[in-house]
């Protein structure tokens, strides 16, 4: 398994078989249909303008139905680690 450093703002890359999400944390999964990765984030994410505007773009484009058992974010995987990365930085 892949997996960046975890702390209370950075997020974590997991395979779509690591099932389990810690509490304070939700799962993501961020690119194309073909090769989607779930990315484990910190709930404190949801405050962020930043975050609530990907998650926007999210339901306009996925809804509310996610089979994956995550949300879906319409971005590529290296906008989203951009996205967090100055989510962190702010």
């Amino acid at each position: 398994m892949r997996r960046w450093s975890l702390s209370k703002h950075q997020c974590s890359y997991q395979t779509p078989s690591a099932v389990s999400v810690q509490k304070g944390l939700f799962a993501v999964f961020v690119g194309d249909e073909e090769k989607k990765k779930r990315f484990v984030v910190p709930i404190s994410y949801l405050k962020q303008p930043l975050f609530q505007v990907l998650l926007n773009q999210a339901e306009q484009e996925f809804g509310f139905d996610h089979p994956l058992g995550g949300l879906m974010v319409p971005c590529a995987e290296d906008e989203f680690i951009n996205l967090t990365s100055r989510m962190n930085h702010a």
